[in-house]
């Protein structure tokens, strides 16, 4: 195998993975560890990964960092399709429930448009005109009002102000980042505050997020690990994470998509 082969399954090992040891590497692709620390040499001096004692982890993006909906939407389309239908599982005919804004959130919704007798909110543009449907009286959509982000968010004080009185059944929340200390986080304050609001109008919460989110930390809380009823993500997410999780969420959901993991 050429050293830029490997160099290219080096890196989505890690990626997939978010971290891995030198010694963990080495038995992957059978070569010495001297070889592969000249592969996460070459690798961080791309700016590709972050070199760590040890090993590598991904890299990790700027807290205030915010990618646009389309570029969200190519990353991770099997784990999410799998996550949202087992998060689509959660919903009972008839329920009120709350979807922020985001990728995962809107493969969501169109999971949603099966169940009978729905209300949902969101502050999705993207997700409200995907729920619009003019040959369907028992689903309603309501949008709230706010300021467009990058990831086509409606936030701000106006957003917050429609969520304050609305009593929802389940909420549904799409994040930047989980991180032990720092909880799921976003890169946007105003998204931020208006997450919470959503969070806080509903009965239950279920965060959909796939592994990659994993060791993301963006620059603003939404909430604590333990705030959330559920967390429904994919197999990428390594042990070490899975036990923490386990420990800190109530209810853990971990989906294989349907093509294994990458």
């Amino acid at each position: 195998m050429l050293a830029a082969e490997r160099q290219s399954l080096v890196l989505d090992e890690v990626r997939r993975r978010g971290a891995a040891t030198v010694g963990e590497l080495a038995a992957r692709f059978g070569v010495s560890e001297m070889t592969i620390r000249r592969d996460l040499d070459a690798l961080v001096a791309r700016g590709a990964l972050d070199k760590v004692h040890g090993g590598a982890t991904s890299k990790r993006s700027p807290s205030t960092d915010e990618p646009g909906f389309r570029a969200k939407q190519l990353r991770q389309q099997a784990e999410k399709e799998a996550i949202a239908g087992a998060a689509a599982a959660l919903v009972e005919p008839g329920s009120a429930v709350g979807l922020s804004a985001g990728t995962t959130t809107w493969t969501l919704a169109r999971r949603l448009r099966t169940i009978p007798r729905l209300t949902v909110v969101t502050n999705s543009i993207r997700i409200a005109d995907e729920l619009h449907d003019d040959d369907r009286t028992d689903l309603d959509v309501v949008l709230t009002g706010g300021v467009r982000t990058p990831s086509d968010a409606l936030v701000g004080p106006v957003a917050v102000a429609s969520l304050h009185h609305l009593h929802l059944d389940v909420v549904f929340l799409g994040v930047h980042g989980i991180d032990a200390r720092a909880g799921f986080t976003t890169p946007n304050l105003l998204e931020a505050e208006t997450d919470r609001a959503l969070v806080a109008a509903g009965r239950r919460l279920v965060v959909v997020a796939d592994h990659t989110k994993w060791g993301t930390v963006g620059l603003s809380t939404i909430a604590t690990l333990d705030d959330a009823d559920v967390l429904v993500t994919d197999d990428g997410l390594p042990a070490d994470a899975r036990d923490v999780l386990a420990e800190e969420v109530g209810d853990l959901i971990v989906v294989t998509p349907e093509n294994g993991p990458v």
